[in-house]
């Protein structure tokens, strides 16, 4: 899909949202008047803001917009997603209230009345044009001297209906101009508060949603301890742990603490060697270079690497001015290319593949390059910023291959329609052979909120066999 029309589709999607929102939250919440067209206005306005800021948090000019935006964005999804959840419960009061009114009206009409509706109605050539309730509070007597023009309804000047002796007026109870009805004691219809007492439901069930995704989103990152059996590892390399982070995505939500707290967490596992494993950025080194600066203090025994992520070719530079910055803070790139990790008397090829974003500009993945020739009796771990690259790296005998790009989903219930892209949506996993260990990332993209997968950095170990 083209840029222009993943644009195309992402705006026709909100523009879809913003109705089905405005249909619950304002139509159905508020009669016809300044109230209705004021909320109105302001949900236009949001449904603007959103692609907005889609584009304008890529350029620098645009970050001011990047938390009312991105705010938004996550209240607009879980507002779609707890009204849809009310749908079943809103529809099933809505027949309730139609039964109860319907009995109700019953009740009210003289069984004189209803007997000639059922005349009427078999009857066709005698049917009324226009049926008006009948009401204790709506009925006149006609004087018996006063002659009807038609045997069905007569329509007086004053827009009463005379049924078989009998004159309508709509009263307190009738229906007013509009079609919304008040109950007997003119308060609110019984529509307009299940209505609003759906939207209230909806908006305190996703403020409290957003609210601790956002504390989760912002608060330190879990620590997974991961045991990996390799049944082909050398027994000498039994015990050697990676520290797998990815998806930091450093950008105009972020500051340089959040780098600092994952550089001092990684350096608190003690690893032999650390991985990152793409999408570290969301901008240029001149708008975000002080963000990463931390990263020149991590520590290990046998050095950091890193493998790039689609949105490394996203930034206004491409990834290749990172590579060099990453160079220069002392952690090496793996652009399609292996390393030798000795560890124990043993060796361990580490080797590292572009992200497939890479394809359209030509610096895409290059497995035989980083996977082909080497000695396959050695264990081999992959870095592969996406999952789904794992099909290929099978076909070379990679042992272990370490991703992220997920997020695991990030919020619930996205993580039910990941798998529709990727093999594994987080945790330990298996393609053709190939062990997959995919991490949740220690950021996060968009909203500053995640839910139901909290941010992740992974210690590793791999061993021969598993331990008894």
């Amino acid at each position: 899909m083209t840029i222009v029309g993943f644009v195309s589709l992402v705006i026709c999607a909100i523009t879809v949202v913003h109705y089905y929102l405005w249909r619950r939250l304002v139509r159905s919440t508020t009669r016809p008047g300044r109230t209705r067209r004021v909320l109105t206005l302001i949900l236009v306005g949001l449904a603007v803001l959103a692609p907005v800021t889609l584009v304008a948090s890529r350029s620098e000019w645009g970050h001011f917009l990047a938390w009312p935006g991105f705010f938004w964005i996550a209240t607009m999804f879980y507002l779609l997603v707890f009204l849809v959840v009310l749908e079943i419960p809103r529809a099933v009061a809505l027949l309730v209230v139609r039964g109860v009114e319907h009995r109700a009206e019953r009740r009210r009409v003289p069984p004189g009345v209803v007997a000639r509706r059922a005349k009427r109605a078999a009857r066709p050539e005698l049917a009324v044009r226009s049926e008006t309730a009948v009401t204790p509070a709506s009925v006149a007597v006609v004087h018996p001297e006063r002659s009807l023009r038609s045997v069905s309804t007569a329509r007086t000047d004053r827009g009463e209906a005379a049924v078989g002796g009998v004159v309508v007026v709509p009263g307190p109870g009738g229906t007013p101009r509009g079609g919304e009805r008040k109950d007997t004691a003119g308060g609110l219809s019984r529509r307009l508060f299940i209505a609003r007492t759906a939207a209230v439901a909806a908006g305190a069930g996703a403020l409290g949603t957003i609210g601790f995704g956002i504390r989760t989103a912002l608060g330190d990152p879990v620590i997974e301890s991961v045991g990996v059996v390799l049944p082909r590892l050398d027994p000498r390399l039994n015990g050697l742990r990676f520290a797998v982070v990815s998806d930091i995505h450093l950008g105009p939500l972020t500051g340089t603490e959040h780098t600092r707290r994952i550089v001092r967490m990684i350096n608190s596992l003690e690893a032999d060697v650390v991985a990152v494993v793409g999408d570290l950025v969301d901008g240029t080194v001149a708008e975000l270079g002080p963000l990463a600066r931390p990263l020149k203090d991590l520590e290990s025994r046998y050095g950091a690497y890193f493998v790039t992520g689609n949105h490394e070719y996203y930034t206004a530079g491409g990834p290749q001015e990172w590579i060099e910055e990453l160079r220069e803070l002392g952690v090496r790139p793996l652009g399609n290319e292996r390393v030798e990790i000795a560890h124990g008397g043993a060796v361990l090829d580490l080797a590292g593949v572009n992200d497939v974003g890479g394809v359209a500009s030509g610096d895409g993945p290059d497995f035989e390059r980083a996977l082909g020739g080497r000695d396959r009796s050695r264990s081999t771990v992959l870095l592969a910023h996406q999952p789904v690259q794992a099909v290929q790296a099978a076909t070379y005998g990679v042992d272990l291959q370490l991703s992220g790009h997920t997020h695991g989903g990030q919020m619930v219930p996205f993580n039910l329609i990941v798998p529709m892209q990727q093999p594994v949506v987080s945790g330990l996993g298996e393609v053709d052979g190939t062990q997959v260990y995919v991490t949740r990332g220690a950021g996060f993209w968009g909203p500053p909120v995640r839910v139901g997968a909290p941010p992740e950095i992974t210690l590793l170990e791999v061993r021969n066999e598993k331990l008894h």
